[in-house]
């Protein structure tokens, strides 16, 4: 497929145009559009005028380049939910994609793709609203504004106690996940919320007391050394709110798997490339 066909099919299908991005760390090398200096989203590199395949990817870790590149292909494209890599362990906890890196894909005619903000947004290929279909629940209500859009989730799931769902979220992301026990053991009116990724702030808990909800799911939560994870916890005990965290990694890799479909429905062949988790990030 053409690429600049592809790019602007994206460009509309998810909304660019009315989302906000933050990549101020990144290194703006000689490899970064010039487009994606100025807004943070969108064509990372450009390497190649046709795509015969896409991978989708969390994040560009080393181990998903490797992985890429040990595949052989040329004329690809990597798709990835964060422009940068990830380790919540390092200072800071977003590295750029090393450079060696940068040359090979542009020397094998990989391009990189990113949408942060346009794919956390509520939707089909939705970081929330995927977890949410992950674990059976569907959108009722959205909240929690970011970047011009809403990437929250409200929802009815069938399970009645936080130890059910807590195994039900360990079944599908793969791994253990951890319960702050802050409120009731049961799930009032079985409604939760959810928020990918890192959503754990101290402002949801207010909102989600006045709706009633004392059920939290989302990916990051830990504490140590970070005040505004601090706060966050401080406010989920003051209203009650139950916190389940499962990885930044595991709670968004839903909409990257579903960016398969995305990409088959372009007549593009694809695959998701599997990562490992931080188990920190909990």
């Amino acid at each position: 497929m053409n690429a600049n066909e592809l790019y602007n099919r994206m460009e509309t299908d998810f909304r660019l145009s009315l989302c906000k991005d933050f990549w101020e760390e990144m290194d703006f090398n000689e490899y970064i559009t010039n487009q994606y200096r100025e807004r943070y989203m969108g064509l990372v590199t450009d390497n190649t005028d046709k795509i015969n395949y896409a991978y989708t990817a969390v994040f560009p870790s080393q181990a998903a380049i490797d992985k890429i590149i040990n595949d052989g292909r040329r004329e690809a494209l990597l798709f990835v939910h964060h422009p940068m890599q990830w380790d919540i362990n390092k200072t800071p906890v977003f590295s750029d994609i090393p450079i060696d890196s940068l040359r090979e894909l542009r020397e094998r005619k990989i391009s990189i793709y990113n949408l942060h903000v346009p794919l956390d947004a509520n939707g089909t290929y939705g970081t929330t609203y995927n977890l949410a279909a992950a674990l059976g629940i569907g959108m009722d209500e959205e909240f929690d504004e970011y970047g011009g859009v809403y990437v929250g989730v409200i929802g009815k799931t069938e399970y009645r106690t936080i130890n059910e769902l807590k195994q039900r979220f360990e079944t599908a992301v793969g791994h253990d996940v951890k319960l702050y026990s802050y409120g009731e053991d049961f799930i009032k009116n079985n409604t939760v919320a959810l928020v990918a990724g890192g959503g754990n702030e101290a402002a949801v808990y207010p909102l989600l007391r006045e709706k009633g909800i004392n059920t939290f799911l989302t990916g990051i939560a830990r504490q140590a050394n970070y005040q505004p994870s601090i706060d966050a916890h401080n406010a989920a005990k003051e209203n009650g709110v139950n916190i389940l965290a499962g990885t930044h990694y595991s709670t968004e890799k839903f909409a990257c798997m579903k960016m398969v479909e995305y990409f088959a429905r372009q007549g593009i062949l694809s695959e998701f490339v599997p990562d490992t988790p931080c188990m920190e990030d909990m």
